[in-house]
Order: structure tokens, then C-alpha cells, then sequence
């Protein structure tokens, strides 16, 4: 455990010291957030290169370490060492000014975060644990999602994974980006167990995500009270899922105190079809790590981008000059370039909205255009092979991606009463911010047009969908979410901020701010009073996970019914078929595979042949198998039984006897 917090230390720290090769005003706060998943994205990368050579080893591990933590050798200059004392000093000077005068806007958001660590360590600290030998989740949503982790994990660090192979799909290439959970599974060769490894990785980019949105949001408005309420509303978001807590009271014999103690649903999504939005933690952080990865790098990027343009005073017809910031710009635009490159095996849809972005704000500032040109060189040659590796696997029905979708997941509702519904008055509010104009509040030009473009990730997903499964649209609406937050943050903070503020007003904008942020903190509490609790593995199954682990070739193809709960997942083998769930939300061509492996269990005539064709070395039988209604008891009575615990049985096919002789 000691090492595996080692290196994401080391990691974290050399991403910070590489800041300040790229932003020269960031404060160290902001620094170990910009750090966070830069550093984190090259140690994911690199330990992908060396395993290529070493498989996952202590060698892979090392050198992974070593490359990862060169950035320290930028404290050989003299400079550099200049600047990294500078930030630690002026860190220490803010912090102890701030408290000695009991500044309390410094206080509060000390108070702020504190919390939210609170929060979030607990929100992640159930998304997967152990109980009497059994594995559950204690989030709703997490339900079919952590078993396909925790396999893609497994591959890698007892697996030998490498190159990748689909786990779930054996013989396939992996055309999914797996580089979260690679570097999960760096953390478990490191010592730590998988659910402790998820965990720390889950909260330094969770941490890194919240203290970025606060970041972006001052540097966009210059708003410390903005800045504040940033994190909350990306943390807290929902929609009017909150009302239904009205109607519940009458049913509530305890009172709202009784129904809080014991929430027994969430709000923002699942209540009725009308819900799909969700909040952000539950529904996205804590199921779709991947997500959590990269929204963080973007926000890196979109800092950068911000940081160029404003560096340069760039306008669309205007000219920049050297005097003006354009090597500056240069730098950023160049470091920006370089952390895309890295996205596409992290999160391809995060991938494809920053280039989608960048060229619409390349045409908008193209007084820029040189600057432009190195982000998106830089971005190409990194990305260009994940790429290809993601587009060439051959088993994706890439048709399956697109087509005219309105209304992104409506249903048969209003679409302005669905969007209304799910987000409540966010949409009202960041209309009103921009619209607004007054000689005390009006967004600025260059501000509107940088955050036009994002406008795009709202429309888009609300026209066709990106994703086989329309929900997943989602991953690129959410960057419209994320662009538009600082907006109403600055709006909501106006009249607080204000010397002698209307009363009126400020009691709206916190019962706005209020309204946006309760369903989202239901949903939230639910998961932190653990009043939720879904079982994934009983303990049988972690015991003939932990005997398959133990007993069979790490390669090993293992059949077993295409369900999301299989103890399979827990081995690092690989599945003939995952959960088919997960086969058509990523448009794979399963169908046939699903025929062939009731073939088998059926005992048919080709089911000897299936095996050898297939290559599967083992065959399990649980309550998943039999359910199917498809096993053929007398078949397997007749075969090999290697091992059994409950109601779990393992058997070594023919083709595997054979491979031992």
C-alpha cells in the first residue's frame, strides 16, 4: 500500500513541477490541481509502454516511476528552482495573512473543501467494498459498471494483459480506452488491493476536478465567490427531482428529518423516464472512470486555452505581437497540444470534444493561427496511433454510433419540459447571464466567444447520437455542462458580491443556487448515509475467483454465461462474452458468440468443436448458467470437473487437458 500511494505522490508532484513550464501565474493551489492528472496521465502511459516490453512487473513499475518523476530535473535551473520557491512562499504568506485576519472568504473555502474531501472520500469509499467475503457497491448506478472495471483491472495486473486483448471479448483487440483502469492495476502490483487502489486514484482525481472547476471559474470571471460555487454545482447537480421530496412528506410519518435519515431512491434519475440527467457523482464519477479522467485533463486544456487568448489580448481581426504574449501563448497552446495527444486510450469522447472545441476557437481567435497550429500538431502526433488502434479493431459496427436522435434521451416528453425537468433552472439562469446587460454585470466579448463553441456540445448530442446507446450521449454533453457552470456561478455570485446589495436578490440567487444543487446532494447523501448497498459477488464466487486466479494459465479463456456478475471478472482471464450489455453500448458484434455459448452449455453437437475453435480452457457453471435455462446436466457430469464451492463449478475442457499433456 505504501508504494502504491508512493508513486501516485510522485506522479502528482512531478505533474505540478511541469506547470510551471507552461502557466506562469497558476497559484500552488491550483498547481496541484493542474498537476494531478498530468502527472497521473503520464505515469498511466508510460507503465502501458514498458508493459508492453516487461508486462506488468516490478521492471515495467520501476521504469515507469523513473520516467514519470524526470520532471524533477527541472530544479537543476537555477530558475526554475526560483519559481517553485516563489509559489511555495507566496502559498505559505496568502494562507497565514488569510487566517491571522480570520479573512472569511479564505475560511470558508478551507471549510469548503474540507467537507467536500468528507464527501467525496465516503461517496467513493462505497462504490465498491467487501462485506463478510462478498463484494457490493453502494451505488445504484455502479451496478453494472464495476464488474467491467474490476475485469479490465484484473486483466492487466494478473492477466499479463499485453497488448491488450479484450477481456471481455476474448481474440478482439481492446478498442476501449483503458488507461484509467491500467493504472488502477499499476497500483495493485504496487501492493494495494483493487478496491483501495480505485479509491485513492477515484479521490486525487475527484479532488483535482473540484479544485480545477474552481480554477477556470475565478480565471474566467475573476470571481472568488463564483469560484466557490463552482464545485458545488458540478459536484450537486440535478434537476427538480427535489419536488418529489414535497409529496413524500405526506406519506412520512417521522417528518424530513425521517426521510432524510432513510432515502430510499435517488432524484435525478430513475424516479420515472422523464430523469435522465443524473448527478455527476453517481452517475458519472463513481460507474464511468474513465470520464473522471478525463474531464479533469480538459479542464487542463481549457485553462490553457484560456491562459493563450488572454496572454495575447487576442481578438478575431487583431493581430498579436510579441510584446503582447504570443511566446507565452506559443507554450501553452504547445502544452495543451500534448495532454489532448494523451486522451484518446483515456477517454476517446473527452478526446474528440477538445478537438472539436479547439478547431471552432481556431477559427474564432485565428490571429492566433501559429499558436493554433502547435496545439493541434503537437495533439495529432500523439493521437494519431490511438486512433487508428481504437478505429481498427474490426469487431465495432461503427454504424452503430450515429444517427438523428432529437431531444438526446425525451423519450415521448416535452423536450423543452424534459430539459427543464432534469436541470431545473440552470438553463434559465446561464440564458439570463448571457443575455444580460448592465454597466455592473455583462459577460465580456472575448468570454462569449470562447464559450460559444461549447454551446455545440449541448446541440450536437441533442440532434444525432455519438454512442450505440443514446444515453451515452452524456459524455459530450456534460462539457457543455462544465463550460456553462462558471457562467452561472458568476451570475448567482453577482449580487452577494455586491457592496450594498438588494436583499431580494440575494435571497433569489441562493435559493437558485439552492434549487440546482438539492437534488443532486440527496442523491449524494443517499450513497454516504448508506442507505443503499447492491451485492456484485456472494462469497462463493470470491472464492472461486481466488481458486481460478490461483490454479489456471493467466491468459486463460474462461467460458461463462454472458452476465455482469460472473466470478470470471475477478480473475484477470478472459471472457469468450462479457455482459452483453456492455457489447451492444459499445457497438461490438456479439450475436453469434451468444449462439455458440448456448451451443455449448446445451451440449449439442458442435459444442466440442466450439471449444477448440474458441480456444476456451475452462467452463464455469453457476446460478448465472443456469438461469439461462441452456445447460445440459448430463453433458457436463461427463466432463472434467476441476473445481467447485456453493454452487459454482469449474471445468477444464479437452482442449486445455490436451495443452498440459
Amino acid at each position: 500500500m505504501f508504494l502504491a500511494c508512493a508513486l501516485l505522490v510522485i506522479a502528482i508532484l512531478s505533474g505540478v513541477l511541469l506547470t510551471f513550464l507552461f502557466d506562469r501565474t497558476a497559484p500552488l493551489s491550483a498547481r496541484l490541481c493542474l498537476g494531478a492528472p498530468i502527472g497521473l496521465a503520464i505515469l498511466a502511459w508510460t507503465g502501458f509502454i514498458f508493459s508492453l516490453l516487461f508486462g506488468m512487473s516490478a521492471t515495467s513499475l520501476t521504469l515507469a516511476t523513473m520516467v514519470t518523476g524526470l520532471p524533477a530535473l527541472v530544479l537543476l535551473n537555477s530558475g526554475y528552482r526560483t519559481k517553485v520557491s516563489m509559489s511555495l512562499s507566496v502559498a505559505r504568506e496568502r494562507m497565514g495573512s488569510a487566517l491571522r485576519s480570520r479573512d472569511r472568504s479564505t475560511i470558508a473555502a478551507v471549510v469548503l473543501y474540507v467537507s467536500l474531501t468528507i464527501i467525496l472520500g465516503l461517496t467513493f469509499g462505497r462504490a465498491a467494498f467487501e462485506s463478510a467475503g462478498a463484494i457490493y457497491t453502494g451505488v445504484m448506478n455502479n451496478l453494472g459498471d464495476l464488474p467491467l472495471h474490476l475485469q479490465v483491472i484484473a486483466s492487466f495486473s494478473q492477466g499479463n494483459n499485453f497488448p491488450p486483448q479484450d477481456p471481455t471479448f476474448a481474440g478482439a483487440r481492446f478498442a476501449y480506452p483503458f488507461l484509467c483502469d491500467l493504472l488502477t492495476a499499476m497500483l495493485v502490483r504496487a501492493g494495494a488491493d483493487v478496491i483501495s487502489a480505485m479509491w485513492l486514484q477515484n479521490m486525487a482525481l475527484a479532488l483535482s476536478l473540484t479544485g480545477l472547476m474552481h480554477y477556470w471559474t475565478w480565471r474566467l470571471t475573476r470571481s472568488r465567490l463564483a469560484g466557490l460555487i463552482a464545485p458545488l454545482l458540478i459536484l450537486f447537480s440535478g434537476g427538480l427531482g427535489w419536488t418529489w421530496v414535497m409529496m413524500e412528506l405526506h406519506n412520512s410519518e417521522g417528518g424530513l428529518l425521517a426521510l432524510l435519515s432513510h432515502i430510499t431512491h435517488d432524484y435525478t434519475i430513475g424516479m420515472s423516464p422523464l430523469f435522465r440527467w443524473g448527478n455527476s457523482v453517481t452517475t458519472l464519477f463513481v460507474p464511468q472512470r474513465s470520464i473522471l479522467f478525463g474531464i479533469p485533463l480538459a479542464i487542463v486544456i481549457f485553462c490553457q486555452w484560456w491562459n493563450a487568448i488572454s496572454a495575447t489580448g487576442a481578438e478575431p481581426q487583431k493581430s498579436p505581437t510579441p510584446e503582447t504574449g504570443s511566446k507565452v501563448a506559443r507554450n501553452q497552446l504547445l502544452a495543451a497540444g500534448l495532454i489532448a495527444g494523451m486522451l484518446p486510450l483515456i477517454h476517446a469522447h473527452t478526446f474528440l470534444v477538445v478537438l472539436g472545441v479547439g478547431a471552432c476557437l481556431a477559427l474564432l481567435f485565428r490571429s492566433l493561427w501559429r499558436e493554433w497550429l502547435c496545439f493541434f500538431v503537437a495533439a495529432s502526433v500523439l493521437a494519431l496511433p490511438q486512433v487508428l488502434w481504437l478505429s481498427s479493431s474490426g469487431t465495432i459496427q461503427t454504424q452503430s454510433y450515429l444517427g438523428w436522435n432529437f431531444g438526446w434521451d425525451h423519450g415521448d416528453s416535452n423536450v423543452l419540459w424534459f430539459w427543464f425537468v432534469n436541470t431545473g433552472f440552470f438553463i434559465p439562469v446561464l440564458l439570463a447571464a448571457l443575455l444580460w446587460r448592465s454597466q455592473r454585470f455583462a459577460i465580456p466579448h472575448n468570454l462569449l466567444l470562447f464559450y460559444s463553441p461549447f454551446l455545440l456540445c449541448f446541440l450536437v448530442p441533442n440532434l444525432i447520437k455519438v454512442a450505440p446507446w443514446v444515453w451515452d450521449n452524456i459524455k459530450v454533453l456534460y462539457y457543455w455542462y462544465i463550460a456553462s457552470v462558471p457562467l452561472v456561478a458568476w451570475l448567482l455570485a453577482y449580487a452577494p458580491e455586491q457592496k450594498q446589495p438588494r436583499l431580494w436578490w440575494r435571497w433569489a440567487a441562493a435559493g437558485l443556487l439552492a434549487s440546482m444543487i438539492f437534488s443532486g446532494m440527496l442523491d449524494v447523501l443517499r450513497v454516504v448515509e448508506e442507505a443503499s448497498e447492491y451485492q456484485e459477488f456472494d462469497s462463493a464466487s470470491v472464492e472461486m475467483a481466488n481458486y481460478i486466479r490461483e490454479h489456471t494459465p493467466p491468459q486463460a479463456v474462461v467460458l461463462h454465461a454472458p452476465t455482469y456478475s460472473t466470478p470470471v471478472f475477478l480473475t484477470g482471464r478472459r471472457s469468450l462474452l462479457g455482459y452483453e450489455g456492455w457489447m451492444w453500448s459499445r457497438g461490438l458484434r456479439y450475436p453469434e458468440r451468444a449462439a455458440d455459448i448456448q451451443s455449448i452449455y446445451s451440449g449439442g453437437a458442435d459444442a466440442e468443436r466450439l471449444l477448440k475453435q474458441y480456444h476456451i480452457g475452462y467452463i464455469l457453471l453457476g446460478p448465472g448458467e443456469i438461469a439461462t435455462g441452456k445447460v445440459n446436466e448430463s453433458f457436463w457430469a461427463q466432463q472434467h470437473k476441476a473445481a467447485q464451492f456453493g454452487a459454482y463449478r469449474l471445468y477444464k475442457s479437452k482442449v486445455e487437458e490436451r495443452n498440459n499433456q
